[in-house]
């Protein structure tokens, strides 16, 4: 009789690395970029196919792609 661990199912689901967004900074010598992160930290990701000053998605420590530059806002509730 096998059992079917449904946390396990659902992580599959979910992913390993969340995708995160911030806005590039710059780009360094070694391959990488500086990104702003929405809370005001900084981050160096490997990759710089986003142009400095665009938003772009990460997984884990790497870009993967420009994110749209849309406004934001604070909702309390």
């Amino acid at each position: 009789m096998s059992t079917v661990n449904t946390w396990r199912n659902f992580e599959v689901l979910l992913g390993k690395k969340p995708i995160i967004t911030g806005t590039v900074a710059s780009h360094n010598a070694d391959g990488t970029s500086t990104l702003t992160m929405t809370g005001g930290g900084t981050m160096r990701v490997i990759g710089q196919n986003v142009a400095v000053s665009n938003k772009a998605f990460v997984r884990g420590n790497e870009i993967i792609g420009q994110a749209p530059n849309l406004p934001g806002f604070t909702l309390d509730v």
